[in-house]
């Protein structure tokens, strides 16, 4: 019996959810709320549609000559991916089957919920990091706790796994000196992590909310300027991060 899942949506990218062409499978669902969130569309299970692993298989396996050649894999992303870890585990032992590379897309809130056998065919972590501190962490994310991120990226370095951190970057949110080098402190103590990746914060999932109805917290926000995310690219720096 093939398992099944809730899939939002799938695209191809390249060079944004992990190196090269990529499969990317947006699953439904997601415990956060954070005030930047561009995909309110994907926070309920019940928003995506049911999918097994077969039919999800076959999407990706229409693409697998060309990720192969572009040297890209298999992204699974949300949402929240690790809302569905059985499914989760499924496609990626199946995309090893067909040596794709595969990565995780998570912000690590639900790690625990990781088994060591997804862990085992998981390739690579793109981990969203979403403050350095549990009280700017609870302003971002309106539901969620900085701890449980911490203990999975521990825990992926304990298994050798490459990990992305990704930080959002938004103006009066999460752009303090202090914030940001609790977030670089974080992750320069994990000896497995590759790279950081500053996302300077946009509005422009703004008419998805308006389509749902909802407020969008951000609405007056603006984006990062030049020199903030100059400045925050040498904090990482500082600690000995690469910076993208």
């Amino acid at each position: 019996m093939t398992l099944t899942g809730s899939v939002h949506s799938f695209d191809v990218s390249t060079g944004v959810d992990g190196p090269g062409t990529r499969f990317v499978a947006f699953l439904a669902g997601c415990p956060l709320r954070c005030q930047y969130c561009h995909s309110p569309d994907t926070w309920y299970r019940r928003s995506g549609r049911p999918m097994t692993a077969d039919e999800l298989m076959t999407e990706i396996l229409r693409y697998e000559r060309f990720i192969k050649v572009a040297r890209g894999g298999v992204t699974l992303s949300g949402g929240e991916a690790l809302q569905q870890p059985d499914f989760v585990r499924e496609i990626f032992t199946r995309c090893h089957e067909k040596g794709l590379h595969t990565a995780l897309d998570t912000s690590g809130s639900l790690g625990a919920k990781a088994s060591d056998e997804l862990l085992d065919v998981t390739d690579l972590v793109l981990l969203d990091i979403k403050s350095g501190d549990e009280e700017t962490y609870h302003r971002v994310t309106r539901t969620g706790t900085l701890e449980p991120t911490v203990t999975f990226a521990h825990r992926l370095a304990d298994r050798g796994i490459p990990i992305w951190i990704r930080f959002v970057l938004v103006p009066g949110l999460t752009d303090s000196e202090e914030n940001v080098e609790s977030v670089a402190a974080i992750a320069a103590s994990i000896r497995t992590v590759e790279r950081v990746e500053v996302l300077p914060f946009h509005r422009l999932g703004a008419g998805k909310y308006a389509a749902l109805n909802l407020p969008f917290p951000l609405a007056d926000t603006p984006s990062p300027s030049p020199d903030l995310i100059d400045r925050v690219h040498k904090q990482f720096r500082a600690h000995g991060l690469t910076v993208y």
